[in-house]
């Protein structure tokens, strides 16, 4: 017996029952020889670790565009807040956690440069629309490793597309990274927000910090034991209703008064359009985006257009967008 059967073997003695089992994945879109150390998903969180899409997310947006202050969250640091939140309730609660990590490193990977700014910008003008949990699946699938995709197990990419809008993960691990998702963002952004002066913790709703904390210490710590607790020995991930309520009030108050801040407005004016003028300038000059973005002939015009935009860096769409006189 090899590592890899060994640990496959752990998973299956020690897991949950309702617990992702690496042994039985429902494999790749592509068949692969197995490692004889890793587990299939161990495999995935490497690969996502060492793909270009994830080195980028240091130098992209999550709330505010160039920020004065070094302690401002990026795409990357929520991408491992969210880790570290999904991996102390996958460990509780006896889950994959190599599963939940790769789902949780991964679920950003599309995204796009000035936040949620740069999103709606390309949703306006790319056909069919634009989501970034769509684009992220599409990077790892046929963007990665120039054109040929990471070939991520179909439980880690269902995680990735899952992890927000209508959907649901079939997965314990991706639910558990779609909850966390939203409680790593709610309070991380409140923390910003206050740092930028746009609101202060005595704004909050006063019946979700009764609920749930003072602090966005105390409100992490809180929404993941309530997580824990409803969900230990279920097949399901679980919170109290009341806190459930809570939580999804503090979520909405957050875009009320932070994401569509009068604060803001600058940057929706400045940033607002810098996408959808790149991705016209690129769909007229088709020949100018990079032949990495085009090395899948199933790919159409406009989506290896909305490929190549959409992985920029802020600081690259920036140049870019000056370099080629888009002012």
């Amino acid at each position: 017996m090899n590592i890899r059967e060994r640990n496959e073997q752990t998973e299956i003695d020690m897991l949950s029952p309702y617990a992702a089992k690496s042994k039985f994945s429902r494999g790749r879109v592509t068949d692969e020889e197995l490692c004889d150390m890793r587990t299939c998903f161990q495999r995935d969180r490497d690969r996502i670790i060492h793909s270009k899409a994830f080195r980028r997310l240091m130098h992209k947006t999550q709330v505010f565009i160039s920020p004065e202050g070094d302690h401002y969250r990026t795409r990357l640091t929520h991408t491992l807040e969210v880790s570290q939140i999904a991996r102390t309730i996958a460990v509780s609660l006896r889950l994959n956690e190599d599963l939940t990590e790769a789902v949780a490193l991964g679920h950003d990977l599309g995204h796009t440069p000035f936040g949620h700014l740069g999103e709606e910008d390309l949703n306006n003008v790319v056909p069919g629309g634009f989501h970034h949990n769509e684009q992220s699946v599409r990077v790892v699938r046929f963007v990665e490793k120039e054109g040929k995709g990471l070939n991520l197990t179909y439980e880690v990419m269902d995680g990735i597309l899952n992890h927000r809008g209508a959907g649901t993960p079939y997965t314990l691990e991706g639910k558990t990274v779609q909850i966390s998702d939203k409680i790593a963002y709610i309070n991380h952004d409140i923390d910003d927000a206050v740092r930028a002066g746009i609101i202060t913790e005595n704004d909050l709703p006063k019946d979700c910090v009764e609920v749930l904390g003072d602090t966005a210490r105390k409100r992490i710590d809180f929404l993941i034991r309530d997580i824990v607790k409803n969900s230990l020995d279920k097949d399901d991930i679980l919170m109290t209703p009341e806190v459930r309520t809570a939580m999804y009030k503090l979520r909405a108050y957050m875009f009320e008064n932070v994401y569509r801040a009068k604060q803001l407005a600058s940057e929706r004016e400045q940033f607002g359009v810098f996408l959808s003028r790149i991705y016209s300038y690129y769909l007229d000059n088709f020949d100018k985006v990079p032949q990495e973005f085009k090395n899948n002939p199933e790919v159409t015009k406009e989506q290896a257009t909305a490929d190549y935009v959409a992985g920029m860096t802020d600081r690259f769409a920036q140049r870019q967008f000056e370099l080629l006189g888009l002012k």
